[in-house]
């Protein structure tokens, strides 16, 4: 018997189907377990009217739709602020979701967005088509050199974006000296400068991009927080309400969601996300080393082997170096000797993106370079390391590289 029947006998009996929706029965409140609870909502219930009108969900303290918070997706940003070293999140759809979250967040017509050269190829897409559509310039700025940043800075500048190690060829920048620079400009302005860092290599894990002066950091939640390479997402993480408030009635506005499925995932690769950061990273950095002694390789780009751009500053400043390298070959050897080696490798699959169990390859044409003066005859080809044995990986690349 329902609780509407026991304490309302006037009440008629409720026939089965609506029994089964209205149901009275409730679990105890006092399970817990390893593994948060998975809550779907559209629909949030209130009790009566009053909660219905004064109800707020921007603090985490109520629940009002689904779009806007359920206690996973509270659980899974709070976990991810934790990460980051950070005190506020907000969760996309996917990393490039979360970039244009803060583009579309903090500029607005007339501003002037940076990017360094050698970002996140989508990024500087978004910013050149859709953005550029929007009455917002973008400019570009070499991140190895933090003089070319002071001297891009202008006015107009509203957002200066950071990438560490840079997309493809991985160079290492000075992100302390850049997020001085910004700050310094930034500095009594009515809109300041803010500083957002694509921080998807790093995870949380490599360094905190907020103790080397960044405003805002992205991730995307799709690499090394899933690290199963079913899932899409991102986030942004701050430690500044007002930045945060900005981005959340963004958000909102936007109707941007993650599904409870999807959050899940992410928090239950993120127990592990160490581990496995650290053996990938040791993975990548033998087969890195081996990689440099190679016949045929003219160059290998990683941040922790010396000589690769960025290494003394990757030293110091960070504890890890994740699971990618990049591979230059000698000039000598064609393009489709490039190209037969990537099909050649059987354990090395060729797909986009990294962190997951399965390590990938993926070519790029020398014109994919754009916007920075890539020196080297051919285009790189970017390998990431997955959780396979390191003396297998090491056979497939070198059956592979027979054939250059």
């Amino acid at each position: 018997m329902s609780d509407l029947q026991a304490t309302d006998t006037l009440a008629p009996a409720l026939s089965q189907p609506t029994a089964l929706i209205h149901h009275a029965y409730r679990p105890p409140a006092d399970f817990e377990a390893p593994a948060p609870g998975v809550h779907k909502a559209s629909t949030v219930f209130f009790p009566d009217v009053a909660a219905l009108r004064s109800r707020d969900w921007k603090d985490k303290s109520a629940y009002t739709y689904g779009l806007h918070g359920t206690p996973t997706t509270f659980t899974l940003e709070e976990r991810i602020a934790t990460l980051e070293g950070g005190t506020h999140c907000v969760l996309a759809p996917s990393g490039l979701a979360a970039i244009a979250l803060v583009d579309m967040a903090l500029l607005r017509a007339g501003d002037e967005l940076l990017i360094p050269h050698n970002a996140y190829g989508p990024n500087k897409s978004f910013a050149t088509v859709e953005l550029a559509g929007w009455g917002i310039q973008t400019r570009y700025y070499d991140p190895m050199d933090p003089a070319d940043l002071a001297a891009r800075l202008s006015d107009k500048t509203r957002l200066v974006w950071l990438e560490a190690a840079g997309s493809v060829t991985l160079e290492f920048p000075d992100l302390p000296a850049l997020t001085a620079i910004v700050r310094q400009a930034s500095a009594g302005r009515a809109r300041p400068i803010v500083s957002v860092l694509d921080n998807t290599w790093g995870a949380g894990v490599a360094f905190c991009g907020f103790d080397l002066g960044a405003d805002l950091v992205m991730q995307a939640l799709t690499k090394y927080p899933s690290g199963g390479g079913d899932v899409l997402m991102g986030s942004v993480v701050t430690r500044d309400p007002a930045l945060h408030r900005e981005l959340l009635l963004t958000h909102m506005r936007l109707g941007l969601g993650v599904g409870a499925n999807d959050a899940e995932l992410v928090l239950r690769g993120l127990p592990s996300i160490a581990l496995r950061y650290a053996a990938q990273d040791a993975a990548a950095r033998e087969l890195a080393g081996w990689m440099q002694a190679q016949p045929g390789v003219k160059r290998v780009l990683h941040p922790a082997l010396p000589g690769s751009p960025g290494h003394e500053t990757w030293q110091r400043d960070a504890r890890g170096a994740a699971s990618l390298f990049t591979l230059v070959f000698d000039d000598a050897v064609l393009p489709e000797r490039v190209v037969a080696f990537c099909d050649a490798l059987r354990l090395f699959r060729l797909g986009y993106s990294w962190a997951g169990p399965v390590s990938l390859c993926v070519p790029y044409e020398r014109s994919e370079m754009r916007g920075r003066d890539w020196p080297h005859v051919h285009g790189p080809v970017r390998l990431a390391v997955g959780l396979e044995s390191v003396a297998d990986l090491r056979a497939d690349l070198a059956q592979a590289l027979r054939v250059c």
